[in-house]
């Protein structure tokens, strides 16, 4: 990192912007091109949670390349200066690299579920079977995070 005093290296701090973000942004590759998504999401163990439809571009793409990044941030804000040059934007964020894995397992799936319902405040299950069925929970074990502050 550029700058050091803008690092953020406590993994407490760096789990509460996961805590409060309201949006993952998921970055895929097919060798050729990136390919960034936002989506909705949910931390629990060290793992971070999403879903999706079973089919379509980011699960082939996981399908393929399970190697995958993320980044979230909280807080953004403009700050103004005197002058062009000296306009910024102010944030907090975290942005961390992993190994993705759809989930087949119904309780994997029921778990990944809970932990975005949780995130989000909404209530953990029941799911029904039909629904359960037809949705992809995609599990990324975080190998590596760093965080990033501009106060």
């Amino acid at each position: 990192m550029r700058r050091r005093e803008r690092e953020i290296r406590d993994e407490k701090e760096m789990q509460d912007i996961l805590d409060q973000g309201l949006v993952c942004r998921l970055g895929l590759s097919d060798g050729r091109l990136p390919y960034v998504v936002p989506m909705s999401f949910g931390t629990r163990n060290g793992r971070l949670y999403l879903h999706s439809a079973g089919e379509g571009r980011k699960v082939d793409l996981i399908r393929r390349n399970n190697r995958v990044c993320f980044e979230v941030d909280v807080g953004a804000r403009i700050a103004r200066g005197e002058s062009a040059c000296r306009w910024s934007m102010k944030y907090r964020s975290v942005i961390g690299f992993g190994t993705a894995r759809i989930l087949e397992d119904e309780k994997d799936k029921r778990d990944g579920l809970d932990a975005i319902m949780s995130h989000y405040g909404g209530p953990e299950g029941p799911y029904d079977a039909k629904s359960l069925e037809r949705t992809c929970v995609i599990e990324i074990t975080v190998e590596t995070m760093t965080g990033k502050q501009s106060l």
